[in-house]
């Protein structure tokens, strides 16, 4: 059953606002879906998804373009180092994401996007993220000292460091629930990095990687749509998904101001206690057979 309008509206609010604050935005996405009885897995829910995990892409080029432009492009020789840097953090990603995706779907016999239905499995990933974010919020309430000049930021993460903070990146392929920017960031200060420069470290990351995650939602949409010719009207999803690009970008913009600023306040553990209240009320809704 393709998405109505009112529910795509929702979708794309909630997925801009959740996707880039460190709560899973998944998760919320997979809890909406169901509240509103929409098939996460369904080929026109991972049309839709791509559409607005580009409008969130977007979103974070828009809010960070100036920061990383002093971080990363400064001169040739940051550039160099900063590339070097995030080249390897996906690296490690994919030496992690990959043959982890592949062993869960041998070990289930399901691909993974069929696990995404699972609430209790999403309420676990929550709550594991949840604790991260909490351990790293904790440790790190105080203001950063010496502050780390925004031109510096892109030799201020050690190669090993950034070996690990992709490493970790690449738990969050076959979980939903497990919040990359949550996981990355948290990943980072535990390991002595700025928060600020976690951050814009961690939403560097994500540009690189959410191109490829697109193509595979849109590659996994048309495999199901040469199964079933006619099933899916692509133009009817095509309009209204704009729209909830749209909304995505928007969001996703009003929610980077809003990690920003906790960050930076050393409020970050309190989105680790929201992730155990969200992780509770998944399996709430589990309990009552959604």
């Amino acid at each position: 059953m393709s998405p109505s309008l009112l529910q795509i509206v929702v979708l794309g609010i909630v997925q801009g606002a959740a996707e880039l604050l460190p709560v899973s935005s998944s998760a919320h996405v997979i809890v909406a879906e169901k509240i509103m009885r929409l098939d996460p897995s369904s080929p026109e829910m991972t049309f839709l998804l791509a559409m607005l995990h580009a409008g969130t892409m977007a979103a974070m080029i828009a809010y960070f373009w100036e920061s990383w432009k002093r971080s990363f492009f400064g001169s040739r020789a940051q550039t160099r180092d900063a590339l070097a840097r995030v080249a390897l953090a996906t690296a490690a990603t994919l030496c992690v994401g990959v043959p982890l995706i592949l062993a869960v779907e041998k070990i289930s016999g399901a691909q993974v996007e069929q696990l995404f239905s699972n609430l209790p499995l999403v309420a676990a990933a929550l709550a594991a993220a949840g604790a991260l974010i909490l351990a790293a919020g904790l440790r790190c309430r105080t203001p950063d000292a010496p502050q780390v000049s925004s031109e510096a930021a892109g030799k201020s993460v050690p190669v090993g460091t950034a070996i690990c903070i992709g490493a970790v990146q690449g738990l969050i392929g076959p979980f939903r629930g497990l919040s990359r920017s949550g996981l990355t960031i948290s990943t980072g200060m535990l390991l002595g990095v700025p928060r600020r420069v976690s951050e814009e470290f961690s939403f560097a990351l994500a540009v690189v990687i959410t191109p490829p995650a697109i193509l595979r939602e849109l590659l996994r949409f048309y495999r199901a749509r040469a199964a079933e010719p006619g099933a899916v009207d692509i133009a009817a999803l095509a309009i209204p998904g704009l729209l909830g690009m749209t909304l995505s970008f928007g969001a996703g913009l009003l929610a980077l101001r809003w990690l920003s600023g906790w960050l930076e306040k050393g409020h970050w553990h309190y989105f680790g206690i929201y992730c155990f209240v969200a992780a509770a009320g998944v399996c709430a809704l589990a309990a009552m057979g959604y």
